[in-house]
């Protein structure tokens, strides 16, 4: 590392925000004099994060590494976001026990143009490098992927955890599979990437990248894996699949409100992954709370800032006050309006079928559920009568805390 105490002294603090929040770093050493070495000549190094569009939208727990990113592209340095639109024809084996089922080319265009959209959110769209790995996997050729293949052996790939697993268990394993890690690590050798960031489940694929850099006798990456951000639940890793996420594309009002949902302890586990304070404000915030201080006004700061993120800060605002209007058993200003005509010889229709048909429920069955449940509200008085038939008029209809429709009957 560089002697001169101005240079040293930013390589360290760059050293620590690349630390901050992350779950290990491979190494901290090469690292440090990569930065040093950049600082030195005044050349940015190239940080690698590849997405594989294999669903259109990026929730919060993809955003852990986004904002890792984002530090990283603040200090000056070129993020490249890869697109794995080729990849993603074979599917990450990663923390799978059966093969993935296969995207058709029109569903992975399909999602990857959403994904350079979302994750400007959070990137600095004019200072992120946007590359699709199929530039060089199209051309690659039959004569290209063997003489890539050759540079890993099956022994070393069945060390992986998830083939290991899966060959004990009698459970199929596709060959085609063997080539998504050696072609997560040659994309790494094409963008001579510096640094690749992501979730603790990629390490395997990751350091692939290391060992292909030196196979071609360039520098080897460093990899920096960042914790899986666990879901509302507080149990699983945030995943569509299970339902417990946020969508970045999510309106301001629901975001809000799920943040919100959280529990006490997950707070402080998402306040280091999600939040842009630092840390010193964040242990500052959390020792308030242990003193005595309520909770939820650390939960309330969390969720306007993340809802601001990506909304503003007016959004955020009003999405705060949307809540403590709920919470409160009031009814927001700005529900959506339907205009619904009664059947012809009909006076009225019955609350469940409504509840279907503006779209608060999938299904009569499930309106009758919620109402056996008080999980259904007319004008702000909870329904008990699952017969219950509304006539022409104007009503405020409510599913749950979050769902309202104002509905006017007319009559046929």
């Amino acid at each position: 590392m560089s002697a001169n105490p101005v240079v040293s002294e930013r390589v360290r603090e760059a050293l620590a925000l690349t630390l901050r929040g992350c779950e290990s770093l491979v190494s901290e050493q090469e690292w440090a004099a990569k930065l040093a070495r950049s600082e030195a000549t005044r050349t940015p190094l190239r940080i690698k994060l590849g997405l594989d569009p294999t669903a259109p939208d990026i929730h919060l727990g993809h955003t852990v590494v986004l904002n890792k990113m984002r530090q990283l592209q603040d200090l000056g340095h070129t993020i490249v976001l890869l697109i794995g639109d080729f990849t993603t024809l074979i599917g990450d084996p990663t923390g799978r026990n059966s093969m993935r089922p296969s995207l058709s080319r029109e569903q992975i265009e399909a999602n990857a143009q959403t994904y350079f959209r979302q994750a400007s959110l959070v990137l600095d769209a004019q200072r992120t490098e946007i590359r699709y790995n199929s530039e060089w996997f199209d051309a690659m050729g039959a004569r290209g992927l063997v003489q890539l293949a050759a540079r890993y052996t099956v022994a070393r790939m069945m060390e992986r955890n998830d083939f290991h697993d899966r060959f004990r268990a009698g459970l199929p394993i596709g060959l085609h599979e063997f080539l998504y890690p050696l072609m997560q690590g040659h994309d790494s050798v094409v963008l001579r990437s510096d640094l690749e960031v992501g979730g603790t489940d990629q390490q395997f694929n990751l350091l692939m990248g290391r060992h292909l850099q030196a196979e071609c006798g360039q520098e080897p990456q460093c990899i920096l894996t960042m914790p899986l951000l666990e879901g509302l639940d507080g149990v699983d890793k945030m995943s569509k699949s299970k339902g417990n996420y946020i969508a970045v594309c999510e309106d301001a009002n629901t975001m809000y409100a799920k943040v919100l949902s959280i529990s006490d302890a997950l707070m402080w586990r998402w306040y280091p992954l999600l939040s842009f304070e630092s840390a010193s404000r964040i242990a500052a915030l959390q020792r308030e709370v242990e003193e005595g201080r309520n909770p939820k006004e650390a939960k309330v700061a969390l969720a306007r800032e993340i809802t601001a993120r990506f909304h503003g800060a007016a959004a955020a605002r009003a999405a705060e006050e949307d809540f403590a209007l709920r919470s409160a058993g009031g009814i927001p200003h700005d529900i959506r309006e339907v205009d619904i005509p009664l059947e012809a010889g009909e006076h009225a229709t019955g609350i469940g079928a409504l509840c279907k048909r503006v779209g608060l429920t999938a299904s009569i069955g499930e309106a009758n559920r919620l109402i056996d449940a008080g999980g259904v509200r007319v004008d702000g008085c909870a329904v008990s009568d699952k017969a219950l038939r509304l006539g022409t008029g104007t009503y405020v209809l409510q599913v749950g805390k979050r769902k309202f429709v104002r509905v006017t009957l007319q009559a046929a």
